[in-house]
């Protein structure tokens, strides 16, 4: 494989579904495509050694702006879970060949729902909405009985997915209510247990027929005292009909049981910005809650004027409330550049996977940072290369100077190589064939 040693981040940006033409290595297990020809099933054992690795290792500048990123071979030694050694390459040695991949840490969705959904089932698309949000949970409650029936094999089948564009790391939103009561947790969390060795997640009580609206209260009590991370929420206002209500009961029961928040708001009016700060205000009443809390989507932010934007930007940083956008397109495009701009962490995720919500969803992260470079219009290096950051859950190779940063040595060995010189338009087939064969729509 001939690769130059300074890659175009614009093509590699725009090769949004590159793992699957690569090789992904979790905890020191390793599962690879026929471009990898040595016997690696050993590996599972701990230890392993890998040659011809390619690792970003500083910018190239012409007349001070970075116009590429270089790049060199090395070898890597892991053991145990953890890198324990970078070297320079020695292409004779007995390793396992990567091909002059290049090799980032493997990629996190931060915003999915692994529990609900109809992916490695029968096909169906979404059906007419109506009544809103309301009408969706009207409609949850008929399906998600049968829907339950077989949840752990299609949570299984989704974590694959994520798995074949990189993704080695969930944070996964749950029903947690009267008509799922906990069957939809425990179900996900055998798949997760079956998924273990080579996919981790963090989970998220998530009341998506409300707090109080169908009284969900009694079972996100009893999850909160479960193995979770997360308490969720579901826009207060439109839901349960009361902001402070929720958000207290929520806050409350966060800090009861040493747990973070994670909150679905899609209000875009004045109810969603008058979640938004009252919110920062518990948080900042609770200092263990910073770093532990995150709005999901908070669209409402795409609709304030721009000197709003930048104020409530940084009452999110000072109460370090981070934002997981799943980077809508169309009429309402949200200010990331301006939250990160001050410091408030971005993540993203899927959200929905061909599901009554979604007939779409690639289960690429990186695809979701080549839509926000378009969006904002990322097009020079040093931006690009910044950019990846929201699809490895803000790890990136080089500082903001070049400097390399990542992998060191006692790094955590959640990997991913990817073919960095794949055209985008051959990537883009290959995905939307691979997706109908998981789902069973094509046969040889």
């Amino acid at each position: 494989m001939n690769i130059s040693n300074n890659i175009s981040r614009k093509d590699f940006i725009k090769s949004s579904a590159l793992a699957m033409a690569g090789l992904t290595l979790t905890s020191g297990t390793m599962s690879a495509t026929n471009l990898f020809s040595e016997n690696i099933s050993p590996l599972a054992k701990g230890k392993l050694s890998l040659k011809n690795v390619r690792l970003e290792t500083g910018f190239e500048y012409e007349e001070g702006e970075v116009i590429s990123t270089k790049t060199d071979l090395f070898c890597v030694e892991i053991e145990n879970g953890k890198i324990i050694a970078i070297a320079p390459n020695q292409p004779n040695s007995k390793a396992i060949d990567v091909k002059g991949f290049l090799m980032l840490p493997a990629f996190k969705d931060m915003h999915i729902h692994l529990d609900k959904t109809f992916y490695g089932d029968q096909w169906q698309a979404v059906r007419k909405r109506t009544g809103g949000v309301k009408g969706m949970i009207a409609l949850e409650q008929k399906i998600l009985p049968e829907m339950l029936k077989n949840s752990t094999f299609k949570a299984e089948k989704m974590i694959e997915l994520l798995q074949s564009k990189g993704t080695s790391f969930a944070r996964s939103h749950v029903n947690v209510e009267p008509t799922s009561k906990l069957d939809s947790l425990k179900n996900l969390e055998k798949a997760l247990v079956n998924k273990k060795k080579t996919f981790g997640a963090e989970l998220v009580a998530f009341p998506q027929h409300g707090v109080f609206y169908t009284d969900s209260v009694p079972y996100l009590k009893e999850a909160a005292s479960m193995d979770i991370d997360y308490i969720g929420g579901l826009d207060p206002y439109t839901i349960d009909g009361a902001i402070e209500k929720t958000i207290d009961f929520t806050v409350q029961l966060a800090l009861d049981h040493k747990k973070g928040i994670d909150i679905h708001l899609h209000e875009s009016g004045e109810s969603g910005l008058k979640t938004v700060e009252y919110l920062i205000d518990k948080v900042n009443e609770n200092s263990s809650l910073k770093g532990k809390t995150y709005l999901s989507h908070c669209f409402v932010l795409g609709k304030l004027d721009k000197p709003k934007q930048e104020e409530v930007a940084e009452k999110l940083a000072n109460a370090q409330i981070g934002i997981v956008s799943t980077i809508p397109f169309g009429s309402l495009i949200m200010p990331i550049p301006t939250l990160y701009k001050h410091n408030v962490l971005v993540l993203t995720g899927n959200d929905s996977i061909v599901d009554h919500w979604n007939t779409f969803g690639t289960g690429s992260v990186l695809q979701k940072a080549n839509l926000m470079v378009q969006l904002y219009g990322y097009s020079t290096e040093f931006l690009l290369s910044r950019s990846l950051k929201l699809a490895t859950g803000n790890i990136l190779p080089l500082d903001d100077k070049g400097n390399q940063q990542w992998p060191k040595k006692g790094d955590d060995a959640n990997l991913v190589f990817l073919n960095a010189s794949c055209s985008a338009e051959a990537v883009s087939r290959i995905s939307h064939v691979e997706s109908l064969i998981h789902q069973g729509n094509v046969v040889f």
